[in-house]
């Protein structure tokens, strides 16, 4: 299983009018950290899918949202819930570390 791809024209319906937490991995296709965390993010996903939703925003396809998030490093994840940010995690992590981070969420 992989993430599913969000983008401008799904953003809102996707991640701002989600039921739950959705967290946002903000990558491009270059980027070699962001190519070893998609994986461990599909397991968390896999895991814990009544818990919390894992979207993919490809920055290069997406300029603009990665601007008004303000994105200045990949890979950048961000958790939101009812349409607000609520945690923000940069760089990638091993699984131990990003399910630390995601406690609130999937504990």
């Amino acid at each position: 299983m992989t993430a599913k791809a969000t983008s401008q024209a799904t953003w809102a319906q996707d991640v701002l009018q989600a039921e739950g937490p959705v967290l946002v991995d903000f990558w491009a296709a270059w980027c070699g950290p962001c190519r070893m965390v998609a994986p461990i993010l599909d397991e968390i996903q896999a895991e814990n899918p009544d818990k919390i939703t894992i979207l993919k925003l490809n920055v290069d396809e997406n300029p603009d949202l990665a601007m008004q998030y303000q994105i200045t490093s990949i890979p950048a994840m961000k958790v939101f819930h009812g349409g607000e940010v609520k945690t923000t995690i940069i760089g990638a992590k091993p699984k131990f570390a990003l399910e630390k981070d995601l406690a609130e969420f999937i504990g």
